[in-house]
């Protein structure tokens, strides 16, 4: 099959959005996307009163808002009049423990319907809700909660086991710990969260919440130093609902799966709020990736919107023995991914196997939804991550040979059509981050010349499409996921045996990258076989096995600056036989 056969938009039964991309862009304004939203009668807006509460007092109550799967086969509806009383109770039980709006409320659980209760509860206190990856181990946990003043965390019993117990004096914040599975009379602060809902009013009102008070606290690593937390305001729920129409073409009698981790933006973003304001049902699966299982509940649960991950999509299609032509998937209509480029052959891939083209889309932290999309009515090209969505501009900025963008007279220069350069965004969206915690030095970095700055190279071709290159630092995206090097750098520094390490991304054919760790000894500890392993292990306990290396390689000493910085782009160009580049800053040749 040519990519010529599969560039036009699939034959609808029903209308797509964005059926005519150019007068759609020129007719949006980011005021017309709010008036479809409530706001608060009390006055402002918050996230979990348009996700939840204004359906749950309209016709909408008795419709099915959550369908959680768990890892067992246990099968579960949750309505949205149910949501709202659980979120409400949720709420009040926050205030009798005494939290109030401001307060830090992390998460440390995997996709089970009280993530939902504890995410939108605390956003209607107005508390500040930060989920975290239960893959991440005790040090990035330990970190992100330090970083985050955490005062709440809701989590279960096996979790805290393993990843907080350990780390918990160094979170003299932490006050009280809410158990999903009953309390521990040995951990300080803990409490039964089963019994604080039940005792707690289901009646709950809404305080006044201004647009830019901050509700949500997303980490994401950097090249250097401590992860960065992305601070995201209530006013962000306004570009949650318009991009979950616009890009991922969702409806309210939609059945919608968002397969991304709740630790991660997109679950928060598209895993609980977008869906939830359009009014969908949402699928929730408890359990890890299964090609057969998933298979099965897009056929079983009727899945009309898909949106999933590249690293997903490609360990379906290694998935040879299950074939998507031995379920019924008729009501999947539109299927979308995110996280890293997809290449086109999982777009071909998906033409094949589910009959519908993948529509790739791009976006980060940072943006807090959907910037870039193929859209459902519009042509794809494989391997392009698609146009702007209305009411985001976008641009490629002209770098020079130092890695910054060209700045002239104030104003950033753009790149010419087909010219490789950093992607950027017109501020002033709604979900735009508003700044680093206690970082503004680092959050001012971000702009330059009138334009928020990606960090991604890309290309723009002659009709506007945009191309993805690469990250335009040593951040590692791996299954979808960025990993800071200096992160796991730092923690295999702490092993007796490590003098200095330098960490990069190498390519996978699934995940995109791994993360390889090349590592210096100290004196009197021998590159030995037992060593490498030995190297792994301490890394997978310390950040996680989604953060760990999973290769390690000895060497005698690492390239260097004369100043001493890890060259990691010369470790990079060396382990995959690229040019070498501008070698002049080098402290000697390695």
């Amino acid at each position: 099959m040519r990519w010529e056969t599969i560039c036009k938009p699939t034959v609808w039964t029903t209308q797509p959005n964005l059926l005519d991309y150019d007068a759609a862009r020129a007719a949006f304004t980011w005021d017309a996307a709010r008036h479809e939203l409530d706001g608060l009668r009390s006055g402002g807006i918050n996230i979990a009163h348009e996700s939840v509460t204004r359906h749950a007092h309209g016709q909408e109550a008795e419709k099915i808002a959550l369908i959680w799967l768990a890892k067992d086969g246990r099968r579960r509806e949750v309505t949205y009049a149910q949501l709202e009383e659980q979120t409400n109770r949720f709420a009040r039980a926050l205030q009798a423990l005494g939290v109030r709006a401001g307060d830090r409320v992390f998460t440390l659980l995997g996709r089970v319907p009280e993530l939902h209760v504890a995410v939108l509860g605390a956003l209607k206190i107005g508390a500040v809700v930060s989920p975290l990856f239960s893959a991440f181990g005790p040090e990035p946990i330990r970190q992100r909660m330090h970083l985050g003043d955490a005062r709440v965390l809701v989590t279960s019993r096996p979790l805290y086991r393993r990843k907080v117990a350990a780390v918990r004096a160094q979170l003299p914040h932490l006050a009280h710990v809410l158990f999903v599975d009953g309390a521990d009379a040995d951990v300080s602060g803990s409490y039964d969260l089963a019994a604080l809902l039940e005792a707690a009013s289901p009646e709950f009102a809404i305080p006044p919440t201004k647009p830019d008070q901050l509700a949500l606290l997303h980490f994401t690593s950097g090249t250097t130093g401590t992860p960065k937390g992305a601070m995201h305001v209530h006013e962000a729920v306004v570009a949650h609902h318009a991009t979950a129409r616009l890009a991922l073409d969702l409806r309210a009698d939609d059945v919608f799966w968002c397969t991304a981790d709740p630790g991660w933006v997109t679950g928060t973003s598209y895993g609980i709020i977008a869906p939830l304001t359009i009014g969908a049902t949402l699928v929730v699966d408890e359990a890890e990736f299964d090609a057969s299982r998933w298979y099965e509940t897009l056929a079983r649960e009727r899945v009309n919107v898909w949106y999933t991950a590249p690293t997903a999509v490609r360990m379906m299609m290694r998935a040879t023995t299950i074939s998507a032509r031995d379920h019924d998937l008729s009501a999947l209509r539109f299927v979308s991914s995110v996280g890293e480029p997809l290449n086109p052959e999982a777009v071909l891939w998906g033409v094949e196997a589910l009959g519908l083209a993948i529509h790739d889309n791009w976006w980060q932290t940072e943006t807090g939804g959907v910037m870039i999309a193929n859209f459902a009515a519009c042509e794809i090209r494989p391997g392009s991550m698609g146009r702007p969505l209305p009411g985001i501009d976008a641009t490629i900025l002209r770098r020079d040979n130092e890695g910054n963008v060209v700045v002239r007279d104030g104003r950033a220069v753009e790149a010419d059509v087909g010219e490789e350069g950093e992607l950027a965004l017109r501020p002033g969206w709604p979900s735009m981050f508003r700044g680093y915690l206690d970082e503004e030095e680092r959050y001012r970095r971000c702009f330059a010349g009138g334009w928020y700055l990606s960090g991604d190279l890309a290309t723009r071709d002659a009709d506007g499409w945009y191309w993805f290159v690469g990250r335009g630092d040593d951040v590692i995206k791996s299954a979808g996921h960025l990993i800071g090097p200096f992160e796991v750098e730092s923690a295999l520094m702490e092993h007796p045996a490590v003098a200095e390490a330098g960490v990069i991304g190498k390519p996978d054919a699934v995940v995109g990258a791994v993360v390889k760790a090349f590592v210096v000894l100290r004196a009197g500890f021998e590159p030995t076989d037992a060593l490498r392993l030995e190297l792994i292990g301490f890394g997978r306990k310390r950040l996680g096995a989604a953060v760990a290396p999973k290769e390690i390689e000895f060497r005698a000493e690492l390239p260097k600056t004369r100043s001493g910085k890890i060259m990691r782009r010369l470790l990079r160009a060396r382990e995959l036989g690229l040019p070498e580049g501008d070698l002049s800053t080098l402290e000697s040749d390695t």
